[in-house]
């Protein structure tokens, strides 16, 4: 799985960031996020979410082609143009931001097309260390092998594979034991928890989606916890 490269960092951090997009988040799932990661980066027109909250961002970042003019006058001094076509503005930011974790609201749900583009950025950046939030749930790309996520028992916890995938598990209702995982194949989803954590052993692409009210153990799992 080719990956895109770590372009120059437009924004370093030794905190989580938290990453707003275009599509319509809850003030509750932003504000959710910001506790957590006060520090925004917006993603071309997620930054007219900021100028209606105003909440002044770190940096806006991608090829602005749905940025409205008011937040383009009132981010100009941190505004940062992509202009090649060639990934979405969410891989733009993703490969321009270095931090330990990234929350991501904002990406999904929208557009069909957009959602998938954006899963489909996880799995060839192996972007472990961002959780994707919307306002039902959260995501995050499984780590490869052995890993192991906190959660509240009888939680909702869909194993969903991005590309053909091996994955054994314990601690879910229909636990799995080697099962080959696809795309247009097997699949886990509407699986709950047994327990106050599940084990996974992962082998290829596999997003682990949950309730919005897991994302503290999602945040955990991210940073490797």
């Amino acid at each position: 799985m080719k990956q895109s490269p770590l372009q120059k960092p437009i924004v370093a951090s030794s905190e989580p960031i938290t990453l707003i997009g275009g599509a319509d988040i809850a003030d509750e799932t932003l504000n959710m996020c910001l506790r957590v990661a006060p520090s925004v980066v917006a993603a071309d027109g997620g930054a007219d979410r900021l100028v209606v909250t105003g909440i002044a961002p770190l940096a806006v970042i991608g090829d602005m082609d749905s940025l409205s003019a008011q937040a383009r006058a009132t981010h100009r001094d941190v505004i940062h143009a992509v202009t090649e076509q060639d990934t979405t503005d969410f891989e733009k930011c993703l490969t321009r931001i270095t931090a330990p974790v990234v929350l991501a609201a904002g990406f999904l749900g929208a557009r069909l097309d957009h959602t998938l583009a954006t899963l489909a950025t996880l799995a060839r950046l192996r972007a472990h260390h961002v959780v994707l939030v919307s306002d039902s749930e959260v995501c995050i790309l499984a780590r490869q092998g052995h890993s192991r996520i906190a959660v509240t028992p009888q939680t909702r916890v869909a194993v969903m594979p991005l590309g053909p995938a091996t994955v054994s598990s314990a601690g879910l209702v229909w636990d799995m034991d080697a099962h080959s995982l696809a795309p247009d194949g097997v699949v886990s989803s509407s699986n709950r928890a047994q327990a106050d954590h599940v084990t996974l052993d992962v082998a290829g692409p596999v997003l682990i989606t949950l309730e919005r009210s897991e994302l503290p153990g999602a945040l955990d799992y991210a940073l490797g916890r």
